[in-house]
């Protein structure tokens, strides 16, 4: 298994060249990840203390393994009633899964534990096992009646592919309330910006090289909004020679195979970004780039294909730089 801290080696000197003002910083563990927070000003001792401890109370909510948890007691229990924070975010997760036509599914929990990825007890599922773990799977399982939840068959839900982009987007709102306007956070994967760096320039975003963990293929500039990778080096697993990622295809409950190595989703929204980032890769290239087009959702998207030819969208063609060739999607 590997998974990758470049946003949070790398990135965060890339981030932070330049900047002179007095800043506050945090580095902690949560959401199986480090995250690191740094504000500038005087409010940003005080707001990371706030953010810190809104991360801990959303991984005490939407753990899958902790059994306190509120998402866990669902699971256990085939549903109940969800706090309404957790009937909202479970809303949106199910509105993103039918935005993407299941590209993107909030209730992979069973498949994720047949291949391990849930445990860390790693294995390639046996085709019984697997078809079994496929009929409690998929969002179709799932009814929600405003705060109500019934999961049938078995079903499991796992916010884990927008927990971290909720958590982020929760982040920013307290900096900003706590009058923090100058803020960069990595949450594993996932990096965000309140405003611009202090001295009124963009933030630049590495983006990890998928086939060298210690460097990057490009940079993103972003302002106020934040920079979502999925990529199938972050975490996977080797039987018999064969490489098994993370990101499963619901369709298939297999890793997916689109033809992509990574996607990276630039947007504002940092749960949106979080969901399409795995969803896009579900997609692969040619879906995902009509999807962008399509979708009404607003984003940009990179894509790294098997080839290692990378391809941006064209909102991202002022604020992408790379030394490597690249195409810019029509």
């Amino acid at each position: 298994m590997k998974r990758s801290w470049f946003l949070i080696v790398l990135c965060l000197p890339l981030l932070l060249c330049g900047c002179a003002q007095k800043s506050a910083e945090r580095e902690f563990f949560a959401m199986d990840t480090v995250m690191q927070l740094r504000a500038y000003g005087p409010a940003a001792e005080d707001a990371l203390a706030q953010a810190e401890a809104e991360i801990y109370r959303l991984e005490g909510v939407l753990s899958c393994r902790d059994e306190q948890a509120a998402l866990a007691r669902l699971n256990e229990t085939g549903g109940g009633t969800a706090g309404e924070e957790t009937a909202a975010l479970l809303q949106t997760a199910l509105t993103l899964c039918e935005q993407t036509g299941g590209a993107y599914d909030p209730a992979l929990g069973a498949l994720s534990e047949a291949w391990g990825f849930s445990t860390g007890a790693y294995r390639v599922p046996e085709p019984d096992a697997l078809a079994e773990a496929m009929q409690s799977s998929g969002a179709g399982l799932v009814q929600l009646d405003g705060i109500s939840v019934t999961l049938t068959n078995g079903a499991q839900l796992d916010l884990g592919g927008i927990a971290k982009g909720y958590a982020a987007g929760r982040v920013r709102t307290i900096l900003r309330e706590a009058g923090v306007t100058s803020a960069i956070i990595s949450l594993g994967g996932n990096v965000a910006a309140v405003g611009k760096k202090p001295d009124g320039s963009a933030w630049t975003v590495g983006l990890q090289d998928p086939d060298r963990p210690e460097a990057y293929f490009g940079t993103v500039s972003i302002e106020d909004a934040c920079v979502v990778t999925s990529g199938a080096y972050q975490r996977y697993f080797e039987e018999n020679g064969v490489c098994y990622h993370h990101i499963l295809d619901p369709h298939t409950g297999c890793p997916a195979e689109s033809g992509v190595k990574s996607v990276s989703v630039v947007a504002q929204d940092d749960t949106l970004a979080d969901a399409l980032s795995t969803a896009l890769f579900v997609m692969g290239l040619d879906a995902g780039a009509e999807f962008q087009k399509s979708s009404g959702l607003s984003f940009e998207a990179v894509f790294v294909t098997d080839d290692n030819t990378v391809w941006i969208t064209p909102g991202l063609a002022g604020r992408y730089r790379s030394d490597r060739p690249y195409q810019i999607l029509e």
